[in-house]
């Protein structure tokens, strides 16, 4: 009997984010036929692993070397070595880049499984240009590598032409959801200290609280909607109380709603009537899908692959980046304009049904990661 296939996980973090979700997703979609084992970069953040199912082989190794450090080769040959008794390695962004490097040059040394990275978008620090040191960086580091996986064609274009890297080794796989469960309308009372009251509106969002959000942007956009409209935005960060100053500073804090983390955005991304998004960095946003998925229209910077990931009804409604008034500008339109509103939310449905569903991802990764350790898929 073959053994079960054990795949390595590298993170730059295992907080409850996109890719460490979508990470999840996979492993719950695989069930039994992997066993995983998950190394966060930043070791205190694990929030996703409350995400995966009972049943998925996991588990957490606490003597793996640190992610994070000085790229010296002492420290990359013991990263190196810490991957051999797996079938297959995957590294996701930059923070797992060392382990990168460490696999192209030990590969053929020690042995080692063959290798997929992840590149899902950037932070802070290279939102408005991308470092010279890590394009060299990543281009060596990726010699090796069995696929780099991009979510948008924005980072397709990045990959071939910035990293310098082969076409058959970058794979555009979008980001995919369970579009079935987000069709039932979320009761009134889904989050956490906040209910929707029977003639209120509300604009929403769901994001990391983090700089790249740039969440306080969505607070001033939002500052001038009609007073039966809420703001509420879903998520968890540093943030919070950079929001809470800016809402107060703008005499709206008694509309701006801060409920926490929600588990399961099905239960409520319905609840918005408008759907927005401020960041100054995008690529393909799981959050956006899942409000399509919701039949929900959507305001936007136009940032990464978001202006193709909307119905073409909707594109009118994604603004040039750092505009803020024409962000405000669009919100007030769609508020205005409920028959609007359900024409776009309908038209975004129907496209998430059509070309974002999880199956089709699900699929996709599971080609990818089978071929790359040579083996049969599984039924």
């Amino acid at each position: 009997m073959t053994a079960t296939p054990r795949i390595l996980h590298l993170h730059s973090t295992f907080s409850a984010g996109g890719k460490e979700l979508r990470a999840v997703q996979l492993m719950n979609a695989f069930g039994r036929d992997f066993s995983h084992a998950i190394v966060s970069a930043v070791p205190d953040a694990m929030q996703a692993a409350s995400h995966v199912s009972a049943g998925v082989p996991v588990v957490y190794p606490k003597d793996f070397p640190p992610l994070q450090g000085k790229p010296w080769p002492g420290r990359l040959l013991k990263l190196a070595q810490a991957m051999k008794p797996y079938d297959l390695v995957l590294t996701y962004n930059w923070g797992a880049m060392d382990a990168v490097m460490a696999h192209t040059l030990f590969s053929d040394m020690l042995g080692l499984p063959p290798l997929v990275h992840h590149e899902d978008g950037f932070n802070e620090d290279e939102q408005d240009k991308l470092k010279a040191s890590r394009n060299w960086y990543r281009r060596i580091a990726l010699g090796k590598a069995s696929g780099l996986v991009v979510p948008s064609e924005r980072l397709e274009e990045i990959a071939l032409d910035t990293w310098m890297q082969p076409m058959g080794r970058v794979k555009l796989i979008p980001n995919g959801i369970p579009t079935i469960n987000f069709a039932k309308r979320p009761k009134p009372d889904a989050l956490r200290g906040i209910v929707k009251r029977k003639g209120e509106f509300w604009v929403g969002t769901m994001a990391g609280l983090r700089p790249v959000k740039n969440l306080p942007r969505l607070v001033r956009a939002f500052a001038d909607m009609p007073e039966e409209w809420q703001l509420v935005i879903v998520g968890e960060g540093p943030e919070r109380n950079a929001i809470r100053d800016t809402a107060a500073d703008l005499d709206i804090g008694h509309r701006v709603h801060l409920p926490g983390f929600a588990a399961d955005p099905a239960k409520v991304v319905g609840l918005f009537d408008i759907f927005a998004l401020s960041s100054n960095s995008e690529q393909a946003p799981l959050s956006l899908l899942e409000a399509m998925a919701a039949g929900v229209p959507a305001v936007a910077p136009e940032v990464g692959d978001v202006p193709f990931m909307v119905a073409e009804e909707n594109r009118p409604f994604i603004t040039p980046k750092g505009d803020d008034k024409a962000l405000a500008g669009a919100m007030r339109a769609l508020a205005v304009d409920p028959a609007l509103r359900q024409q776009l939310g309908e038209a975004n449905r129907q496209k998430a049904v059509a070309e974002f569903d999880e199956k089709a991802m699900i699929a996709a990764y599971r080609r990818l990661y089978t071929s790359a350790m040579g083996r049969p898929q599984s039924a």
